[in-house]
């Protein structure tokens, strides 16, 4: 398996923020590394759609035009890498995960989003709505750039940032949670950066 690492600058000294860097990680100040368990995938905007499926009473799907059409809400964030990089400050632009969510009827309590590429990677539901999850489409008020993950991607900022998959394309509730990429080659079911829940058994 080859890993795309374009982007990743070191490490900068003195620029540790006490009280908002969680443990293990430090502060990448104005970089951005790009990370990816392989080749950039690059869909065009007629072809790209966003599904729900999985145990709901009726699956969803919404072309680019109607995403764009559903409320949008601006975050600032600050995010954190499991390779132990932090950035503070990151402003995005998407839709809430309860905004679609909202769209379907369901009793699941776990999701599993896949994506152009076939990585996936899972969620508690209730780590995704009350405001704490988005499908982003904008980094610092321009188009997702595709190396980011774009057209659109998921924002989970409470969690390591692969939770934050890339290139998303849908959502898959369910009722047990099913591991994803990441989760089954060894890392963390869940992924608290507080808790550094990087790898299973931590």
């Amino acid at each position: 398996m080859g890993f795309v690492s374009r982007g990743f600058v070191g490490r900068p000294e003195g620029r540790e923020r006490t009280g908002l860097l969680p443990p293990g990680q430090y502060d990448i100040g104005g970089g951005f590394p790009v990370l990816s368990a392989g080749p950039t995938p690059r869909t065009s905007l007629e072809d790209w759609d966003f599904t729900i499926t999985g145990e709901v009473d009726e699956p969803e799907r919404l072309t680019w035009q109607a995403f764009q059409d559903l409320p949008h809400e601006e975050v600032t964030v600050d995010i954190h890498c499991v390779t132990k990089w932090s950035k503070f400050g990151t402003t995005w632009s998407g839709v809430s995960l309860d905004t679609l969510l909202d769209r379907v009827e369901t009793s699941a309590d776990y999701l599993l989003a896949f994506c152009d590429g076939g990585y996936t990677t899972n969620l508690p539901i209730e780590d995704v709505t009350d405001g704490r999850a988005w499908m982003v489409d904008r980094y610092d008020g321009e188009p997702l750039e595709a190396h980011h993950g774009g057209p659109a991607r998921l924002l989970v900022p409470h969690l390591y940032f692969w939770k934050s998959a890339k290139w998303v394309r849908g959502l898959q509730l369910a009722s047990v949670d099913e591991p994803g990429f990441w989760e089954s080659l060894g890392y963390h079911i869940y992924g608290d950066p507080w808790r550094e829940q990087r790898y299973a058994g931590d």
